[in-house]
């Protein structure tokens, strides 16, 4: 025998790997039925879904996208929140064109609000170029993670992929038909059953969270961050809100802090921004980040 094939056994496995075992299991005629329980326990649909297993659930959800992440070396993100009902300007368009055919009034006034709203998707569209060009150089770059669905979540996912790099979703099930938007990267689509594991790993990578307007969901992910750099929970980190217009009308901060319900520092837990490039300028020099912009948008600048 060599001495290389004895320095191999040296180190060889004890045991075969789970998936060798999973995939020479045999299937045998008299216990292939659906209530034999002759199946490996991590193969086992029917096992791993009953109600007891549900911390090893969760415990799943929390391991697969981090170790993912980390094969990917992927270790800061920044995070765009914002309504999946946002459509781009020129299907904003469409729909206002077609309402206004319809002579209905109040479709009119819906398409309107929506066409007045789609500056929010190209905006939340230029700035995931920006930073997913800006950062390319970096070592390692940053990644724009967003929940996966349509509206402002496709065009953060959308403009990284304009600017030539990849970037993350993290998708959940919902009772109606839904899919991730075409322009995540498929590597990094991750499909999620728990709402807080998913927001756990909105945070855990996050440098700075950019929240563009809403609704129920995007407020619940806003205030729960809000609240955990509130209280200590999690390091402080830039929260930008874009469009003051929007939120200043949806959330009376003052009234907040003149009943004092909250402490008028508090308030300084975020900052209103109205272009992708003022929210990337921050988020540099929040951390020293020597990015210039570059591609296609850096020429608008």
């Amino acid at each position: 025998m060599s001495r290389k094939k004895k320095r191999q056994e040296l180190t060889a496995r004890n045991f075969p790997t789970a998936g060798e075992d999973a995939a020479s299991a045999a299937s045998l005629p008299l216990y292939g039925g659906p209530d034999s329980a002759y199946r490996l326990a991590f193969t086992d649909d029917q096992f791993l879904l009953k109600e007891d297993l549900r911390p090893i659930r969760m415990q799943l959800e929390l391991l697969k996208p981090e170790m993912v992440q980390r094969e990917h070396g992927i270790e800061s993100t920044v995070v765009i929140f914002g309504s999946a009902r946002i459509p781009p300007g020129d299907v904003a368009q469409q729909l206002l064109d077609n309402a206004r055919s319809s002579g209905d009034a109040a479709a009119v006034r819906r398409a309107e609000s929506q066409f007045r709203m789609s500056h929010y998707y190209e905006e939340a569209r230029r700035f995931g170029a920006l930073v997913t060009g800006a950062s390319q150089h970096l070592n390692p770059p940053i990644y724009v993670v967003t929940g996966g669905g349509p509206g402002i979540m496709e065009a953060g996912n959308r403009g990284a992929r304009e600017a030539g790099g990849k970037s993350i979703g993290l998708n959940i099930v919902l009772p109606h038909e839904q899919e991730p938007n075409p322009y995540i990267t498929p590597e990094l689509c991750f499909l999620f059953h728990y709402f807080g594991l998913r927001k756990m790993h909105f945070l855990m990578r996050s440098i700075a969270l950019v929240c563009f307007p809403g609704g129920y969901g995007t407020m619940d992910e806003l205030f729960e961050v809000m609240t955990l750099m509130q209280t200590g929970k999690c390091r402080k980190r830039p929260i930008l809100l874009f469009g003051r217009e929007f939120w200043s009308r949806l959330v009376n901060f003052d009234v907040l802090v003149e009943t004092g319900m909250i402490a008028p520092e508090d308030v300084k837990l975020f900052v209103y921004v109205e272009t992708a490039e003022e929210a990337w300028k921050i988020i540099c020099d929040t951390y020293a980040i020597e990015a210039p912009l570059t591609g296609a948008y850096a020429e608008d600048v």
